[in-house]
């Protein structure tokens, strides 16, 4: 399923990129977030696909809406997506915008795909086979990173739309020394962590389950065996994810810092 999975995100990566270079129109959703024309292509294309491919299990994509939870609840099994995460990136054309799919079961993802089509980068994880990178039709190379051990010095990612002055200054609580920002768009961020190029990822603020799903399982599965500990679940009954620090094997109450 997985080889399926990661051609549905590249034939969605082929459609927004057939509106990266024009103009592109900006609808502002009710939560002030963007919406493009590319956004609703790839989500087509997606959902559709998913539910050829896997007819029997749900789908919830950030622009088809959140089924209620009474009957969410009952659900051990789903699709999540996000058709073009980093939308603001996309109009910026700084080509940092992906395409997210995950499988979630039981609250965890235990497959994700994340495709980053202008620079034809594929992350993938799945919890049999781990974690890859495959840049353009080169090999796939297996991620294998380190979990951080608190306290010490450490490179993060920071949101390129997003900014945190007060990062660092949280971060002093925990004896954690930051020596380096690394800016990244989109849920790519995660994806730096799992293949060793950050350290941790700091998150104070608002994040969606579709934000993160797919690139959470690249993270999780981005070891030799097993699975590291993520702060993240799914189908929460608001679907909106805590403060997270992405990249510590122990639990941190990001909210408090």
């Amino acid at each position: 399923m997985l080889n399926q999975v990661i051609k549905i995100a590249e034939e969605a990566g082929q459609k927004i990129l057939e509106f990266y270079d024009t103009e592109v129109e900006v609808i502002t959703k009710e939560d002030d977030s963007p919406l493009t024309k590319a956004d609703l292509a790839a989500h087509h294309i997606i959902v559709d696909a998913l539910k050829e491919l896997d007819p029997e299990t749900p789908v919830i994509s950030e622009e088809s809406g959140i089924p209620d939870f009474e009957e969410r609840q009952h659900w051990n099994r789903f699709w999540l997506v996000d058709p073009l995460d980093g939308t603001k990136e996309f109009i910026k054309k700084n080509g940092e915008f992906t395409v997210n799919i995950a499988l979630i079961e039981e609250g965890k993802p235990t497959l994700g795909v994340v495709y980053v089509p202008a620079f034809d980068i594929m992350y993938y994880g799945e919890k049999v086979i781990g974690s890859y990178k495959r840049e353009g039709d080169q090999k796939a190379e297996k991620l294998e990173s380190p979990v951080f051990e608190a306290p010490g010095k450490a490179r993060i990612v920071v949101s390129r739309s997003h900014g945190d002055d007060t990062t660092a200054k949280k971060l002093e609580k925990l004896d954690i020394e930051v020596t380096e920002e690394v800016p990244s768009g989109s849920s790519i961020k995660f994806c730096l962590v799992a293949e060793g190029k950050a350290d941790l990822y700091p998150r104070f603020g608002p994040t969606m389950e579709w934000d993160t799903g797919a690139a959470d399982a690249v993270y999780r599965f981005s070891t030799k065996n097993g699975a590291k500990s993520s702060p993240l679940t799914y189908n929460k009954k608001s679907m909106k994810n805590p403060y997270f620090l992405l990249g510590i094997n122990k639990h941190i109450d990001a909210e408090n810092l």
